[in-house]
């Protein structure tokens, strides 16, 4: 009988063991990828982290965050204390930048394969209701509008209260994120237009002066866009009236400024404004081939539709065409935030090019 108990606890114990080496990884057989994003995507990357790890127990993923132009000039420059194995920039053209600059000094591709799309929004801006009515009376965004704002610098001259006392304008670090580079780009074409000049004319007088008075104004700006948003609601109205920012992170912090600051904040549709789609590579320096498998499997499960359904409840509009807006859980379209569309009646452009981009930053940094 002993002899029978022996004979059966031992089988269970093989059974234990076989049922281990099946769900836990082996040593030495488990990848790290490391996952460098723009701060927008935080997140829902830190949300769907976990749920990839609990499927894929033999990959750990460990996420780390930059502004997007950071990224790109902090990987060519190889000045980060870690080795990428994926960039997700806020869009696909700084990966663009970034194969042009390293090609200009390598004789490969950066990446392993083509840059694949992970979610999308576009900019907007923000202000808090009181002033984006006094300021935007017909609730159309007006660039000439804010530029005048800037120009008096109080609202007492522009139609606000006495006691509101000077007029803020918050937007990113253009040398170091991207929301803020396509701020002065829309910011310039506008004045371009108003002006029947050309594109050659963002060396004109005109586009140094607005770029100056926008410098003087924003009082050093945050290095990347969600910083920008968590600050705007911190300091609330008088030390921040209005902002641009994404869409989707303006759609999925309206809760928080509406709970911290009692009142919330309205959403403005630019018109133009300008699609920035998150675009993920895998890279090749320092990437072995088993780094390379364990981030496909990654990027493969973010543009799953359960996935993306994530990424809509933190703001984002999909890449999978199977995710409906209105239908996805928790969907902030569905929660009646001021000023939120899913289809905005307005014009939607791409990023502007890589030159563009240079010289706006060139102008920026020449301003005073």
């Amino acid at each position: 009988m002993q002899h029978l108990q022996r004979r059966t606890l031992t089988s269970i114990g093989v059974l234990v063991a076989a049922l281990g080496i099946t769900y836990t990884p082996l040593p030495g057989l488990q990848q790290t990828i490391v996952v460098v994003s723009g701060t927008e995507l935080r997140e829902p990357l830190t949300v769907l982290e976990k749920r990839f790890e609990r499927d894929h127990p033999d990959i750990q993923v460990e996420l780390k965050f930059q502004g997007s132009q950071d990224m790109v000039n902090n990987y060519v420059d190889d000045r980060n204390d870690f080795d990428p194995t994926v960039l997700i920039p806020a869009n696909g053209q700084l990966l663009g930048e970034l194969r042009d600059r390293w090609q200009a000094q390598n004789d490969v591709d950066p990446f392993y394969e083509e840059p694949q799309a992970i979610a999308k929004t576009m900019l907007v801006a923000v202000a808090w209701t009181e002033r984006g009515n006094a300021l935007f009376p017909n609730a159309r965004f007006q660039w000439r509008t804010l530029e005048q704002a800037l120009q008096v610098g109080n609202w007492s001259a522009i139609g606000g209260a006495n006691n509101w006392g000077s007029f803020d304008f918050v937007t990113t670090d253009p040398t170091r994120s991207n929301s803020g580079q396509l701020t002065l780009s829309l910011w310039a074409q506008d004045q371009l237009a108003s002006k029947s000049l050309t594109s050659a004319g963002l060396n004109s007088a005109d586009i140094q002066s607005l770029f100056g008075l926008v410098k003087r104004s924003v009082y050093q700006p945050p290095r990347s866009t969600d910083i920008l948003l968590q600050e705007f609601i911190t300091r609330g109205p008088n030390d921040a009236d209005v902002a641009t920012v994404y869409e989707s992170i303006a759609l999925y912090r309206w809760g928080q400024a509406s709970a911290t600051r009692g009142e919330p904040y309205q959403i403005y549709y630019l018109d133009p404004t300008i699609e920035t789609i998150s675009t993920a590579a895998i890279v090749r320096r320092q990437v072995s081939q088993g780094e390379v498998k364990a981030a496909r499997k990654f990027l493969d499960f973010l543009t799953k539709s359960d996935q993306q359904s994530v990424f809509v409840q933190h703001g984002f509009r999909p890449v999978n065409p199977a995710v409906d807006l209105r239908a996805a859980p928790n969907s902030p379209w569905s929660q009646n935030i001021p000023g939120a569309m899913i289809t905005p009646q307005i014009a939607i452009l791409p990023p502007p090019d890589r030159q563009t981009l240079t010289e706006i930053i060139r102008l920026w940094q020449r301003a005073n």
